[in-house]
């Protein structure tokens, strides 16, 4: 039985205008293919959770059942406690009746069928007593709503959404033969009236639909606008190359938009039955069709042949085969929604766009998926970087398909117990995480192509074409080192000029001048990116975990016995797959194969790994230098110029403690030029708490602090780690977010932790220990440019947060013009201060100063208080 009454249901919300209890079991053998009993169709009427009953004026017996929860199409639903409007006048209100006699059975009726005939919207059953009372001036009967059913006689009862105690009462009457059908709306209640104006309303749609094709030659879809947002969500839905990946874009004004379109299509097609399918068809056409599970879905036709026409479903992207009598014509009122299908193009895969393995490796990681896109270039097929943010890092998907599609047989697995000589490490961590190279197949590959480069450019002259001009994260390139190219990964974008790479082939991640960066030839480009990574990442087993952390005296030891040693040799004790890491005994040639005379042996028993409170690395965390991690820097991270070109094939022999007083900590920049009291400047403001503190900076001196950030990046990858005895109140430069800023040292906690201040721009962070260094001449040249300020020409003691909100959305993160009221300098730059008025001229014809807005607000909040 409740299959049945499931059934019975599902074909209900299939037919919202109604079914004829006469036709269910002909309806319900057409969709399930099974005969419905007589028995069960007469306990319809019973099931109120299933279907609402109304029997229609016209005095036959047969019943229409509608959806329990249908919407009532001519009345909102009133209070129940009050009478429902009517277009009679409404009979005036008496005082409640005491004494009054009850109306006997009889009359009862009979004044109750008079009394509908005045509501000919409906009368709500619970305020039927008080209506009955104030008309008749005599008792209504206590028992009479509470069998309903009594009345059914002399009236029809609509139980709302099944309800028995909810209920509106029509009046049932004769149809008079000399009345039109608004009059009968009246007499009748307000099933003929809603008949009347459904009819009258499809009717309208049917019109509409017979002049659609003439209409519709004229409508202009209008073009799908690329998102705004940063980082918008795709759906992907099918590829054939890279370079036309189809997508839906995911959001209010897009998925759930079309979403919203097609549950109106889908009531209007099915509620106007008279709308026939298309006769005549056209390559081009835009339809309507009928597609699986009763949707409706826009399409246009991309080709014909005979009954069968092959459309192309313009809000999902993909194509099929339907039948002529599936297709209708498209109304134009479902034109003014863009087609939501559109292509992008995967950014770093343009060259391999068609090959096969990698459309494959797209496909299988994409298609149906759901991911974050970064817009590299807005066109008519944007170019996009995919991101699947569903884990706690962001993957990067074009880089992953990249590295998918490698040559494995160029890959140098390393096998447990076995030896390898003639290995050249590469690089060192800060936790002492090794890269080495193994001689094999895929190095010597890559040597030789690599060196086929080196001729190209040389014979052809390098032109502007192979510098990057468009630096993204997960793009492979070409950097000049020592004499030869060598392969890199751009990791992080810094700014349009500075970014930082990872090194494929050495493990070396560092921060380097996108001018630095070439192009890899389109020649070489297929052949290039099929040979995997020659980085083999490694750590010393058995190193005792009593040493902890790795220190700084122990780096260096390794750093100089190993680094860039050509004829090392190791024996492989473990492979842990999970976290990309060998276990490896490592040897320098003397010692081979002495495990008693092993690197591990040997730094294990030297005394290395004597920790100092007031000292640390300015190094990566435990797992930087993994081909995961994104902007940190390894301690041979090296830079541009002839700093990189060094620092990769030597060991600096520098000391590794620099006290601070090395440097001209006294030095310190002069204060920021301001505009005179009664001046005007232009300033953009990085930070506002309330109107009372904020922070602005000169907008013509941006420009150069944005340089002098570039450099930090680019001198902090590459110099020294040195141990600072850190103190408060000094100037240091600190690493925050990836990047290095200038900061006034306020605090140092107990846990590794320290407070500091940014100069630049006046917000306060807390940093590891580690990521602080001293701050070295050539940064001590600019201005701090941070310059903490107060808002003129208003005044409040205390600011509510909810001021301050205000506030800051009006001014935070804006360029605004200030008007100078005072100046107050200070011994140190970081503490002068000024008050200013701000104005924001961002509108063409209207300059907003910012204390009347907050004046007006205060006054406005007074009065609400």
């Amino acid at each position: 039985m409740d299959e049945v009454q499931n059934r019975i249901k599902e074909m209900l919300d299939k037919h919202s205008n109604g079914i004829w209890m006469s036709k269910l079991p002909h309806f319900y053998k057409e969709l399930y293919k099974e005969e419905l009993n007589q028995g069960i169709v007469q306990q319809c009427e019973h099931w109120p959770h299933i279907c609402t009953v109304e029997r229609p004026y016209s005095g036959g017996q047969d019943l229409l059942l509608y959806p329990a929860k249908r919407k009532q199409l001519l009345r909102s639903e009133p209070d129940p406690e009050k009478v429902p409007p009517s277009p009679l006048p409404a009979p005036k209100q008496a005082s409640p009746l005491r004494g009054c006699p009850t109306v006997m059975p009889g009359d009862f009726k009979e004044k109750v069928s008079e009394l509908l005939v005045k509501y000919s919207n409906g009368l709500w059953a619970s305020a039927l007593p008080k209506a009955f009372e104030d008309t008749y001036k005599v008792k209504f009967p206590e028992d009479a709503l509470k069998n309903l059913a009594l009345l059914s006689d002399v009236c029809t009862i609509d139980y709302i959404s099944g309800n028995r105690k909810k209920a509106i009462l029509y009046a049932k009457l004769p149809l008079p033969a000399n009345k039109t059908l608004m009059d009968a709306g009246h007499a009748h209640g307000d099933y003929a009236f809603r008949s009347m104006i459904e009819e009258e309303y499809m009717q309208i749609e049917e019109n509409a639909v017979e002049s659609a094709d003439t209409i519709l030659e004229n409508v202009t879809v209008p073009p799908l606008v690329i998102p705004t947002e940063a980082s918008p969500s795709v759906l992907v839905v099918e590829l054939s190359n890279t370079n036309e990946v189809v997508i839906r874009y995911v959001g209010k004004d897009y998925s759930a938009a079309q979403e919203l379109m097609e549950d109106e299509m889908k009531d209007f097609y099915s509620r106007t039955p008279r709308i026939t399918p298309v006769q005549t068809v056209h390559v081009g056409q835009l339809l309507a069709v009928h597609a699986e599970e009763d949707a409706w879905l826009r399409a246009q036709i991309t080709s014909t042949e005979g009954n069968r026409i092959k459309v192309c479903y313009v809000d999902y992207g993909f194509s099929e085969n339907v039948e002529k009598s599936k297709a209708y014509k498209l109304n134009p009122r479902f034109c003014s929604l863009s087609f939501q299908a559109t292509k992008c193009k995967l950014a770093g895969l343009e060259a391999l766009s068609d090959d096969p393995g990698l459309v494959k490796v797209v496909e299988s990681l994409t298609c149906g998926k759901i991911f974050a896109v970064e817009i590299l270039e807005k066109a008519d097929i944007p170019l996009v970087i995919l991101y699947d943010t569903s884990g706690e890092d962001d993957i990067n998907i074009n880089a992953t398909c990249l590295k998918a599609i490698c040559d494995k047989s160029l890959e140098a697995h390393l096998q447990v117990d076995a030896m390898y000589t003639n290995v050249r490490v590469t690089n060192i961590c800060s936790d002492g995480t090794l890269y080495c190279q193994v001689p094999c197949k895929g190095l010597n590959k890559l040597n030789d192509l690599l060196h086929k480069i080196e001729d190209y450019f040389h014979c052809k002259h390098m032109t502007s074409e192979y510098f990057v001009s468009l630096p993204f994260c997960g793009k492979i390139c070409l950097f000049h080192c020592k004499g030869k190219w060598l392969r890199v990964e751009i990791m992080n974008v810094h700014s349009s000029r500075t970014l930082d790479v990872q090194f494929l082939d050495s493990g070396t991640v560092t921060s380097v001048k996108v001018s630095e960066l070439r192009e890899i030839p389109s020649r070489f480009l297929r052949e290039m990116v099929s040979i995997p990574s020659q980085a083999i990442r490694c750590c010393l087993a058995d190193v005792p975990q009593s040493v902890g952390m790795w220190t700084p005296d122990a780096v260096l030891w390794l750093r100089d016995s190993v680094l860039n040693c050509s004829d090392c040799s190791i024996k492989v004790t473990k492979v842990d797959e999970t976290r990309g890491v060998n276990h490896v005994y490592l040897f320098t040639p003397k010692n081979f194969p002495d495990p008693h005379r092993s690197i591990n042996r040997q730094i294990t028993n030297a005394d290395l790994w004597k920790h100092q409170k007031d000292v640390f690395l300015s190094a990566l965390a435990s797992d930087a230098g993994s081909p995961n991690s994104r902007g940190g820097h390894t301690i041979a991270a090296s830079s541009s110029g002839e700093n990189i070109r060094k620092s990769l094939v030597e060991v600096s022999k520098k000391p590794v403690v620099d006290h601070i007083s090395a440097f001209s900590t006294e030095q310190l920049p002069p204060p920021v030029h301001l505009a005179k009291p009664g001046e005007h400047m232009d300033v953009y403001v990085p930070v506002a708490c309330h109107p009372g503190y904020f922070v602005i900076q000169r907008w013509q001196e941006i420009h150069k602090l944005e340089v002098l950030m570039e450099e930090m990046i680019l001198y902090y990858s590459v110099s020294e780690e040195r141990r600072v005895a850190v103190e408060k109140d000094q100037v240091y430069a600190a690493k925050v977010e990836n990047k290095w800023h200038r900061v006034l040292l306020k605090g140092i906690l107990t846990n590794g932790l320290v407070s500091v201040y940014e100069l630049d721009y006046g917000k306060h962070e807390l940093v590891n220990i580690r990521k602080v260094q001293p701050l070295v001449d050539m940064f001590r040249k600019l201005p701090f440019q941070a310059v903490t300020a107060q808002l003129a020409g208003v005044k409040c003691n205390q600011w509510s947060e909810e001021a301050s909100m205000v506030f800051r959305n009006h001014v935070e993160k804006k360029p605004l013009v200030a008007l100078v009221q005072t100046v107050i300098e200070s011994a140190n730059p970081w503490d002068q201060k000024v008050v200013v008025y701000l104005v924001d001229t961002s509108l063409p014809d209207t300059d907003i100063w910012i204390h009347d807005y907050m004046s007006e607000y205060l006054v406005e909040l007074s009065k609400i208080n």
